[in-house]
């Protein structure tokens, strides 16, 4: 029997076994090649550690319910993306055929069998690392709808997830004169700065928003992305934004701590709430559907390059395993990829980083305290 990946309880993954559906009319079944999981929206879930847990969402009234427990979603299926090969066709479907690549938002399992609706084809010549940073992209498409940036502008990105890492290069494309990014992640700033940023700071090693006016002239960044989700990371990114400059935040923040002193007071700054899949969108001709047809554009075409961002990665069988290392240790994580084709005794395919305690990133107090929300973002 084939086997999908799920959390049977908070902060517990494991492989499960399940059976074949027969196929709908309307439905097309693949058997899965490449997979990820989002590591911001899925790893609060996968926690219940968030309001989404403690506070039910009212859809019509658009608020929380303080106080009235959601309804629990576990057994839960993790995952995100999924690329594909087609092996059979309901007898409504003339897109696809046996033996056509295809990918989708899927969760982690051994196949699948959807409503055609949800799949795509395989653009020519894009890898499935790249396929794989689809809703980053989305999320980075739609951060620049909210908060556009213009040319020459100075930009810092707060949180170098998944999202944020699309975010910085899509900071280039959108003109910025200068980027910085920021993490305490050494990985993640080293993903940055090959992909484009001017430099990559440390938020652990000093003041951020001091070194970011130092370093425009005492002036700040014209606009500053927060895509991590923590309250420290944004309290950063007001002490560096210049004099009514504006700071768009991706993230879902949870807890309590954030602090909006002086800084956003009295420099008039402008905070922005984006999320790509939120409708309406602000501006006219643009919605949701063509966010997702641009980031994936920009992704084949190369002018987004997540070809080596996908770290680690690993064989199917040991996915249960690397969800909880990356849940909980996730120094050594851009974004978990699941390759269906290796094999779990193929030591030397698994670019997985095992880690000896020689070369294990040091985690400072103060990161674990002020950033421990960071250290999920993407």
């Amino acid at each position: 029997m084939p086997q999908e990946l799920i959390a049977d309880r908070p902060g517990h993954a494991v492989l499960r076994h399940y059976e074949e559906v027969a196929l709908g009319p309307a439905q097309v079944r693949l058997r899965s090649l490449f997979g990820a999981v989002k590591h911001g929206t899925e790893l609060r879930y996968f926690r219940a550690d968030s309001p989404d847990a403690s506070d039910r969402w009212d859809a019509e009234l658009r608020l929380h319910r303080r106080g009235e427990r959601a309804r629990t979603v576990f057994p839960m299926p993790i995952g995100d993306m999924c690329m594909g090969e087609v092996v059979e066709v309901g007898a409504n479907v003339d897109l696809f055929s046996p033996g056509d690549r295809v990918f989708g938002h899927l969760p982690v399992r051994e196949t699948h069998a959807v409503e055609g609706g949800r799949l795509k084809h395989v653009p020519q010549g894009v890898t499935a690392q790249a396929l794989m940073y689809t809703d980053p992209a989305d999320c980075a498409v739609g951060a620049f709808q909210d908060g556009p940036v213009r040319l020459g502008d100075r930009v810092a990105v707060f949180g170098l997830g998944a999202i944020g890492l699309m975010v910085a290069q899509a900071a280039r494309l959108s003109g910025a004169r200068w980027v910085a990014a920021v993490d305490p992640i050494e990985i993640r700033r080293a993903a940055a700065e090959r992909h484009g940023a001017d430099l990559a700071l440390d938020p652990t090693e000093s003041d951020i928003g001091l070194d970011i006016k130092a370093l425009t002239g005492n002036l700040g960044v014209d606009v500053a992305f927060e895509t991590s989700g923590a309250y420290a990371a944004l309290e950063d990114a007001l002490r560096a934004t210049r004099y009514r400059g504006t700071v768009v935040s991706t993230a879902y923040y949870a807890g309590q701590g954030l602090q909006l002193a002086g800084e956003w007071h009295r420099n008039r700054i402008r905070i922005v709430s984006s999320r790509a899949n939120s409708e309406p969108l602000q501006d006219y001709g643009w919605d949701y559907a063509r966010i997702q047809a641009e980031s994936l554009a920009l992704l084949v075409e190369g002018r987004l390059n997540a070809d080596d961002l996908i770290e680690p990665i690993v064989p199917f069988g040991e996915v249960a395993e690397a969800v909880q290392a990356v849940n909980e240790d996730p120094e050594r994580s851009l974004k978990l990829g699941v390759d269906s084709s290796l094999s779990m005794q193929d030591e030397e395919r698994i670019r997985i980083r095992r880690g000896r305690p020689d070369q294990r990133p040091e985690a400072p107090l103060l990161r674990l305290l002020r950033y421990s929300n960071m250290r999920f973002d993407g």
